[in-house]
């Protein structure tokens, strides 16, 4: 069994006295494992570090064992990155949303966007934003995507400004304003095309703080993985005090 791929480098550990095992994201095989013979030489750390893109070569006498990876440099971006706590924290936050997707199973629109973050991680007007769009696409992979075409009261479409903490579905101005201290924000920047404006601080956080609920209520907490979350309150951290906001409440 053989095939051959690009990847992230989400996370590496020992294996006997030279090797490590690779745990990368791939474009068309999904989070993906393998031994990398004599990956922790002089030669081969600076390529296997997260964030990382790679060139991989898998191969296996069957395709349900573990495998061995041959792995040639992509674009390395890690040193670059591990300069920026935000993009350090940021990595470690990214290699815990991937870890919530079977292995093996391809997500080749996550992987992109995976990509584009890391591309952008120690950019502090695109990185938070980049962040919010990736949890919403991976809560809709795995089955847990908010309705924010039309309000859950009114069917309306105009000024969608408020998300159900309980549905997930958003609600209108005027129809969210009795209960507005009880709704969830919905940022401007959601319902717009990526990177083609920078969201201000005060959207960012209200983002973060969207995803956050949701992330925590359906896909880290029924896991049992809270503590996994302290590298997401990391990054926002990091990150909010980048774009000049206050860190969340």
């Amino acid at each position: 069994m053989d095939w051959s791929d690009r990847g992230i480098v989400i996370g590496l550990r020992k294996h006997g006295e030279t090797s490590v095992i690779l745990e990368a994201m791939t474009e068309n095989h999904g989070r993906h494992l393998g031994v990398v013979r004599s990956g922790r030489s002089r030669a081969m750390q600076p390529t296997l570090q997260p964030g990382n893109s790679v060139n991989l070569v898998w191969r296996a006498r069957l395709e349900e064992h573990m495998g061995a990876f041959n792995v040639e440099a992509d674009r390395l971006r890690a040193g670059r990155l591990m300069a920026s706590p935000m993009a350090l924290q940021g990595l470690h936050w990214l290699g815990a949303l991937l870890r919530l997707l079977p292995e093996r199973d391809p997500h080749a629109g996550l992987f992109a966007m995976a990509e584009a973050i890391a591309d952008n991680f120690d950019e502090a007007a695109l990185a938070p934003e980049l962040v919010v769009r990736f949890e919403l696409a991976l809560l809709a992979e795995l089955g847990f995507g908010l309705d924010l075409a039309t309000c859950a009261a009114t069917g309306a479409h105009e000024e969608l400004v408020f998300v159900s903490p309980k549905s997930g579905r958003a609600v209108s101005r005027s129809a969210g304003a009795p209960w507005a201290d009880r709704l969830l924000v919905l940022p401007d920047f959601v319902a717009r095309e990526a990177g083609v404006a920078g969201a201000p601080a005060e959207e960012l956080e209200a983002g973060l703080r969207l995803t956050a609920h949701f992330l925590r209520r359906d896909l880290f907490e029924p896991r049992g993985l809270t503590e996994a979350m302290a590298s997401r309150e990391s990054f926002v951290r990091e990150a909010l005090r980048a774009s000049g906001a206050l860190a969340p409440k």
